[in-house]
């Protein structure tokens, strides 16, 4: 009957509605890292971090120089005494 659908798409709608948000909601949550916890350290200089050296634990096992030569003495400061917590 036509009430019986009505109630079936309303049903569907709100799932589908509900499952949306949640899944945006997970892949933010995946996307943030370690990196983003450190004060002066943007998505600009994370993305940069990230292509060259793959992954934070690789960042974790660099030199302070190393990382400097990729995004400055300052940030590479930062970044080094951040992982030395």
């Amino acid at each position: 009957s036509e009430t019986l659908k009505l109630i079936q798409q309303l049903r569907d709608e709100a799932h589908r509605f509900g499952i949306t948000h949640h899944r945006n909601r997970r892949s933010k949550s995946q996307v943030t890292s370690e990196l983003d916890q450190i004060k002066g350290i943007g998505k600009e200089t994370k993305k940069k971090l990230l292509s060259h050296f793959k992954s934070v634990k690789r960042i974790k096992e660099t030199r302070e120089e190393e990382i400097a030569s990729v995004v400055g003495k300052s940030k590479g400061k930062l970044i080094t005494d951040f992982f030395k917590k």
